[in-house]
């Protein structure tokens, strides 16, 4: 059973890996977002249990998480969708009128709460995606959940 719904979006982001012995840091783009973590592609697949750095967030800010997931998209090997785990519950996304379910999530882990201006300027730079791919290869409802295989 999912934990909070699952909003699909694309954020740029700046990803760092906080393991020195897994270095890793590179822009990707953010896909999947929920109130418990994301997906992101990259062009290299991450090992599990990563620590990661979340930077450039919409609001400014950043949040920290582990690799939970790291699936192929595609057969070339090109590219891959990394499931992040945060330690930071809510909407670190900064998503204007998020699902009511975030806001469960967040009353047990709070987060810094933000400006309504923050939130607005956020709000104007996220773009939710329906349809588009790499989701559109899911039966609508039959998405696999970030952090299982």
């Amino acid at each position: 059973m999912r934990r909070s719904t699952r909003l699909r979006v694309e954020i740029p982001v700046s990803v760092t890996s906080l393991d020195r012995m897994r270095p890793f840091a590179e822009q990707c783009m953010v896909l999947v977002v929920s109130a418990q973590g994301c997906g992101f592609r990259s062009s290299r697949a991450l090992q599990l249990e990563t620590p990661v750095m979340i930077n450039d967030l919409p609001a400014g800010g950043s949040v920290t998480g582990r690799v939970a997931n790291c699936l192929p998209l595609g057969s070339d090997g090109k590219q891959f969708l990394i499931g992040v785990a945060l330690y930071t519950h809510g909407n670190v996304w900064g998503i204007a009128n998020p699902p009511e379910d975030w806001n469960v999530a967040a009353k047990n882990d709070p987060v810094a709460p933000q400006t309504k201006a923050a939130a607005a300027a956020s709000a104007a730079k996220v773009t939710v995606q329906k349809k588009a791919w790499p989701y559109n290869v899911f039966a609508q409802g039959a998405e696999a959940p970030l952090g299982r295989k």
